[in-house]
């Protein structure tokens, strides 16, 4: 804008134009149903088939081998939902990324905010912290109400490793959304994101864990080495670290996602 006293062009303040774009963004998620139906489907599964799998394993504590029950991790046994929510938040991911390309509105979100470095990370702050939110609320729920199933064999809080495997969920589940958002942003296609994303976590990952030539490499994939946060008891494995060195190495994953979406979007033209 120009200053009609001076003239000159009138500066807007950087802190205004983060602003605005940060507005922007959420007013985007809050218009389209499809990301807060994922939203919900991620909460529902994972409590769900945690309070499940939770009151199976109390019915049947009795018949388990004496080894099993010595190591039983009640924390880990409430988030077996875990598996099925983290796909729904990379729906969720996906669909924020890629709603805009589908519909051709990315054309006009570029010509409104023409530093596509503040665009793409002013979408994903907005997003990251809605699925921040949903995650910490999802893994607590989860946890207290597993817990509820499991009767005598129940962990509390306050044991050793609890909340930190309860805040890790929820921040386990965020790095998901925001991975497969980086990822998004490089491939610009629902179907293609989702192609590759849901195959690689679903299957892919654990696949590669479980054969014994691939099994150190498949350690430091990120849903292998960031779920290791969830786990209140110590496992003895061979896995070079420890539950924040997991959620570390999955942060390392991230980062590089959402850098590869950051140099491909700044190279191509709005499509």
């Amino acid at each position: 804008m120009t200053s009609v006293r001076t003239g000159r062009p009138r500066q807007t303040s950087p802190t205004a134009g983060v602003a605005q774009v940060l507005r922007s963004e959420w007013t985007k998620i809050r218009s389209v149903s499809s990301t807060g139906w994922t939203l919900s489907v991620a909460v529902v599964v994972t409590i769900g088939i945690g309070m499940l799998i939770s009151a199976l394993t109390r019915n049947e504590y009795d018949t388990m081998p004496v080894r099993e029950r010595l190591t039983l991790d009640p924390t880990f046994v409430s988030f077996a939902g875990m598996t099925l929510g983290q796909l729904a938040m990379i729906v969720f991911g996906v669909l924020v990324v890629t709603n805009e390309y589908s519909t051709g509105m990315i054309r006009v979100s570029l010509a409104a905010v023409p530093r596509r470095g503040a665009f793409l990370f002013g979408k994903i702050a907005v997003a990251g912290a809605l699925a921040l939110v949903v995650g910490m609320i999802t893994s607590f729920a989860t946890f207290f109400l597993g817990q509820a199933m499991l009767g005598p064999y129940r962990a509390g809080l306050g044991d050793p490793g609890v909340l930190r495997a309860v805040v890790g969920g929820g921040l386990y589940l965020t790095l998901i959304a925001v991975f497969s958002m980086g990822v998004a942003a490089m491939l610009r296609s629902p179907l293609l994101s989702l192609g590759i994303l849901m195959p690689f976590f679903f299957l892919i990952s654990n696949i590669l864990a479980a054969v014994d030539s691939t099994k150190k490499a498949g350690r430091f994939l990120p849903d292998q080495a960031g779920s290791r946060i969830m786990q209140a008891v110590p496992r003895a494995d061979e896995a070079p670290y420890g539950p924040w060195g997991g959620l570390g190495i999955m942060a390392l994953w991230v980062i590089a996602a959402l850098a590869g979406g950051y140099a491909l979007l700044r190279r191509r033209d709005a499509q």
